[in-house]
């Protein structure tokens, strides 16, 4: 399993640790991602994914997960949340017709 967010790509980023004496040593900056269960509303389900602390507080401020990929890019969004995403379009678009 990737470190990498599901909603928003946010990835491993690397630097280096700096010493007083100015010694530099690479090391890693971990997203800080956490696993959630989500409920859509248009498709009566809930989704477990593995998202970024932050990612969540963008999910709660735009008001749901349907709300949230509505509004995001595909390209910065995985697979399964593209899927999710073309799912609850498809939803919210036939909806309106019945």
């Amino acid at each position: 399993m990737s470190r990498t967010c599901e909603l928003t790509a946010k990835a491993v980023q690397t630097g280096n640790n700096v010493s007083h004496a100015n010694n530099k040593t690479k090391r890693r900056f971990l997203p800080n991602l956490v696993n959630v269960t989500l409920i859509s509303e248009a498709l009566n389900q809930n989704v477990r994914l593995r998202i970024s602390a932050n990612a969540l507080r963008s999910v709660e401020h735009r008001g749901g997960l349907d709300a949230f990929l509505a509004k995001a890019e595909a390209k910065e969004l995985s697979q399964r949340a593209r899927l999710l995403k073309k799912q609850i379009a498809k939803k919210l678009a036939d909806q309106p017709a019945a």
